[in-house]
């Protein structure tokens, strides 16, 4: 995990005042960002996207039933692949033998897998947090499937719902706007 910091010190974040909660974002899109990895996710047509959740009040919020939802400018609803679905991503699963279009088991074998560091740092690096005690913030990527979009980021929205507060009353919905990271880069 990269170090963090606040969330609002991110280019991409929306604060809300009244609650006290800054959702920031750091998408790892370049080559020079993505060095921190193991996985090359770029090459598994997977965007990882750093979240960092700030709570500034003086109560914790809760992540239980939070949902997280990358909206591209072309209008693709994308939403965070499961730890399951990053680890069947990196393990390129794919039987040998001959294809049968039944369901009978063939004894073909699985080639591939993930190797201990790759594990490791999958279960690692995803957002798991269910709670942001007063003021702290919790961190970790979310993982995008991206295959067959050109750039997701251009006139991309993140939203961010259900997150609660400690009466377990929703907050106001989080909108971060991607396009200033997009304005910035060469």
């Amino acid at each position: 995990m990269p170090k963090t910091k606040p969330a609002a010190a991110y280019p991409a974040h929306d604060y809300h005042s009244n609650e006290k909660v800054t959702v920031g974002l750091d998408p790892y899109d370049t080559p020079d960002k993505a060095k921190i990895f193991v996985v090359n996710y770029r090459d598994l047509e997977l965007l990882p996207v750093l979240m960092v959740i700030t709570n500034d009040s003086d109560a914790p919020i809760s992540l239980t039933d939070v949902k997280a939802q990358l909206v591209t400018g072309e209008g693709a609803k994308l939403s965070p692949a499961t730890e399951d679905d990053v680890y069947r991503r990196v393990s390129h699963p794919n039987a040998s033998g001959t294809r049968v279009p039944l369901p009978f088991p063939t004894g073909g074998r699985v080639k591939g897998g993930v190797n201990t560091k790759e594990w490791n740092e999958i279960s690692n690096a995803q957002f798991k947090a269910k709670a942001v005690e007063p003021r702290g913030s919790q961190a970790g990527f979310l993982f995008f499937d991206v295959s067959d979009l050109h750039n997701p980021l251009k006139g991309a929205r993140f939203y961010l719902t259900r997150v609660h507060d400690s009466s377990g009353n929703d907050l106001m919905y989080f909108e971060v706007p991607l396009d200033s990271i997009q304005e910035n880069k060469p």
